[in-house]
């Protein structure tokens, strides 16, 4: 039998969609909310599978919506090393759940035309608890019923914790797409996020599976500290100009790169529970030191971060995504720092750098809609791959496809 198109699930009902042999497709709104906690994310994609072993990936569109006035400051008033109170986490938890459910209903009529299916939350991280290197529990907030109520569609949320509960780290669960995604012909690439905090996806050697890690800060001290030098009236160096401006001081940098969790062997993960405006404060203490010149040193940190990880595992390129990206500062110095590699960003590659991670969330959504695991165990450290995420109901009943046997082994991305 020759292939047909495949079909989308869409609120109960199942359309033909043209553009792809028989798979089931189905439209996802992705979406997440960093560590920067500023905005909400969404990306609306149309997967299906390719026989006999690819998904197909076609990006519909990208949208980033700012959080109301307040609500950045309650989330951050939730955030290590601040106390909360487990009131103050129920109001947030309403209110981020409606701000995304929000957010993803304009998502579906403007970017999938009101076709989605199925809408995959990765929330918003409170906290990442983690001890002794070894991941214990982590709390993303956004009540899903919330998105599922001003949807009417399936929603599928807490897409850590399945893996973590495997023993594993929840996180970088990027190595996902990335593996899948990123080109095998031969040139040992590695795909870099750039968010609040950096993670790293590599190749494995000879074959095998690929690692993936959180290397350590990237925009999380930098935004803390223009946010504290500024009380608040800047939250980030717009277009790395501070750093731009400014000279790295040699001895908090020395400083810094000192830091322990840099030594640590992957896989491990790190959030704000570390990296936040204390930890900057204690190694701040005492030196007089201007913005700009901070903002330099702490742009450094990151640029030789990634350029030690580069050599470390011998890449020839190095694909960026993430809001770092649109710093032309901090790119320059990794550019710079991590040469021989060349430095690209995913849009090379035919995902938007601002939005990779909010496909990725659809990717996993899709996944997890199918029964396959979303996680893998060499990047997050479990024990075996787990079926990632909690499905939520929307309008009507939930109504799950047949179980695939074989999880994919490539991902296209289609024009």
């Amino acid at each position: 039998m020759g292939p047909t198109h495949p079909t989308e699930h869409t609120g109960g009902h199942f359309t033909e969609l043209p553009g792809g042999p028989a798979g089931g497709a189905c439209t996802v709104i992705g979406m997440l909310s960093g560590t920067s906690h500023d905005a909400v994310d969404a990306a609306a994609a149309t997967l299906w599978f390719e026989e006999p072993d690819t998904v197909v990936l076609r990006p519909l569109g990208a949208r980033g919506e700012p959080f109301p006035p307040g609500l950045r400051d309650e989330v951050a008033a939730c955030l290590p090393p601040a106390a909360t109170s487990a009131a103050a986490l129920c109001r947030l938890d309403t209110r981020l759940g409606r701000f995304f459910g929000e957010a993803a209903a304009r998502a579906n009529a403007e970017l999938a035309g009101g076709r989605a299916g199925l809408v995959a939350s990765h929330g918003q991280t409170i906290y990442h608890w983690v001890d002794g290197g070894r991941a214990h529990g982590t709390l993303q907030l956004g009540g899903p019923a919330w998105i599922a109520e001003a949807t009417g569609l399936p929603v599928v949320s807490d897409l850590r914790t399945r893996d973590i509960a495997r023993g594993g780290h929840g996180a970088p669960l990027a190595a996902m797409l990335d593996a899948l995604w990123l080109p095998g012909d031969g040139r040992r690439r590695g795909a870099l996020n750039l968010g609040g905090i950096a993670n790293l996806t590599i190749p494995g050697d000879d074959g095998g599976p690929p690692l993936a890690y959180d290397l350590g800060p990237a925009n999380a001290l930098l935004d803390a500290a223009v946010a504290e030098a500024t009380g608040g009236a800047a939250r980030m160096d717009t277009g790395g100009a501070r750093a731009a401006r400014g000279r790295v001081d040699a001895a908090l940098l020395a400083a810094l790169l000192a830091e322990p969790y840099y030594r640590l062997p992957p896989p491990k993960s790190t959030g704000k529970e570390l990296f936040h405006a204390g930890y900057l404060r204690r190694h701040t203490e005492g030196r007089a030191l201007a913005l700009d010149d901070l903002a330099a040193t702490l742009t450094e940190l990151t640029a030789r971060l990634v350029a030690d990880a580069c050599r470390a595992h011998r890449l020839e390129e190095l694909v960026v995504s993430g809001g770092g990206v649109r710093n032309p500062t901090l790119m320059a110095r990794i550019g710079a720092l991590a040469a021989p590699a060349r430095v690209t960003t995913s849009a090379a590659h035919g995902l938007p750098a601002d939005a990779k991670e909010a496909y990725l969330f659809a990717l996993l959504g899709f996944l997890s809609l199918h029964g396959l695991p979303g996680s893998l165990p060499s990047a997050t450290g479990a024990r075996a791959p787990a079926l990632l995420g909690s499905f939520t109901p929307g309008a009507g009943p939930l109504r799950l496809p047949e179980p695939r046997g074989r999880p994919p082994r490539r991902l296209r991305v289609a024009a």
